[in-house]
């Protein structure tokens, strides 16, 4: 059973970070790419970033190049998602996603997905 626990949200200032993570299980972990997605309200949802299953290729969405960085821990199957020089446009729920292959540009696996952490970017 596929199972995906974000954590690591918050409240935090413009121009401050924050670093998610997602833990997971049910699956072989370090076979299969991962990617973060953001939902905020009334807005579609966005990927954010992607990786694949080594960690050593990744892709960002144009908003958040240069500020986040999408990284995993194959050993404790965990996703991370370091996000840094926050905007108030970023506040949003944050799901880590699997894909379907281990490339970092496999489709995504619109499967289980977890309950999401929730970010806000507010003075």
């Amino acid at each position: 059973q596929v199972q995906l626990v974000e954590s690591g949200g918050g409240l935090v200032q413009p121009g401050g970070s924050l670093r998610l993570s997602c833990v997971v299980s049910g699956f072989d972990f370090s076979y299969y790419g991962m990617s973060w997605y953001r939902q905020a309200p009334g807005k579609e949802r966005e990927l954010v970033a992607r990786v694949g299953g080594t960690g050593a290729v990744t892709n960002y969405a144009d908003s958040v190049k240069g500020r986040f960085t999408i990284s995993r821990d194959n050993a404790k199957n965990t996703l991370y998602l370091q996000m840094n020089s926050l905007k108030p446009e970023d506040a949003a729920v944050y799901y880590c996603v699997k894909l379907s292959g281990d490339s970092a540009y496999s489709p995504t696996d619109f499967g289980p997905w977890g309950p999401g952490t929730q970010v806000t970017v507010s003075s």
